[in-house]
């Protein structure tokens, strides 16, 4: 794929967005809501988990239960400032890489999540079928995405408030890179791309700011929990957590398998101390500051 025919890409590079949107932002209850949303959903425990858009590590300690944990992510600043929180033990693995290009043989995952990672993904369908591709048959896929028909937006709707239509399949951009998608389209790009939709969640349902200042973040995040377990009835926040499974079979891994060239697809990769060379087209990808760079 040419340079000019890949999906754009929103880059975090440089960044603060963890200070500025969460630690600095007053969101400790849309943060608490999907915690409790991952705790229900995730396995208890796990060989190897693959978690799309880590950023700076927010989500990345509830995942405590996998044995390994690989943040991905394309801004090489939000994999430093996570591996400054978290370390760099042989639990994490840090790479800096497309989500539409991910560098890694088939099957190798037996879970990934993709968090707050599909509303700045134009080609939304593409991005779910690169997880497919690494997940191992009946591996777990946890997806956020941002819900085009929330109470919210249906409303303003109503009122001639905006011009969009919330009931309509089409992903809505509201802001270059920033989209919202109606339920059943996400659910059938789940279904194309072989996986099985086992539950749903809402999450965020009080997302607004005179309750946030006025409604204590620990009740709102009760209530939360309590409307989330509609989310197989009806998803009308706006937030929605799918837990799905890999249908179908997945490549036999060889032993010591693990990346792949996302240039030519080439498994014949030698890692030296500063790069890894691809053996088949003669790229060589940097390790920059223990985080492989793969774009």
């Amino acid at each position: 794929m040419t340079d000019e025919s890949r999906p754009k890409i929103c880059d975090y590079e440089g960044s603060d967005y963890q200070t500025t949107f969460w630690d600095d932002g007053q969101r400790t209850y849309e943060d608490g809501a999907e915690a409790v949303a991952l705790k229900r959903l995730l396995p208890k425990s796990g060989r190897l988990l693959l978690e799309i858009g880590a950023g700076a590590g927010r989500n990345t300690p509830r995942y405590d239960g996998f044995d390994r944990i690989v943040l991905l992510d394309y801004s090489v600043t939000q994999l430093r400032q996570a591996r400054a929180r978290l370390g760099s033990g042989d639990k994490y693995i840090y790479v800096a890489a497309d989500a539409y290009r991910l560098p890694f043989v088939g099957g190798l995952f037996d879970c990934a999540t993709m968090i707050r990672v599909l509303h700045h993904m134009v080609d939304g369908q593409k991005a779910i079928e690169q997880v497919r591709a690494v997940l191992a048959a009946n591996g777990t896929f946890i997806l956020e995405f941002a819900n085009k028909l929330n109470l919210k937006s249906i409303l303003r709707y109503a009122l001639r408030k905006q011009d969009w239509n919330p009931f309509t399949p089409e992903p809505i951009e509201f802001v270059e890179l920033n989209l919202n998608f109606h339920p059943k389209t996400t659910r059938k790009w789940l279904e194309k791309a072989r996986f099985n939709v086992l539950r749903q969640l809402t999450v965020s349902h009080f997302r607004i700011g005179i309750l946030k200042k006025l409604v204590p973040s620990r009740l709102l995040i009760a209530a939360d929990s309590i409307a989330s377990l509609t989310g197989d009835l009806w998803q009308l926040s706006p937030s929605v957590f799918v837990k799905s499974k890999a249908l179908g079979h997945s490549p036999e891994l060889e032993k010591g398998q693990f990346f792949k060239c996302p240039d030519c697809e080439s498994t014949s990769l030698m890692e030296e101390e500063a790069q890894i060379h691809c053996e088949s087209c003669g790229k060589n990808w940097p390790i920059e500051d223990g985080i492989y760079v793969f774009k």
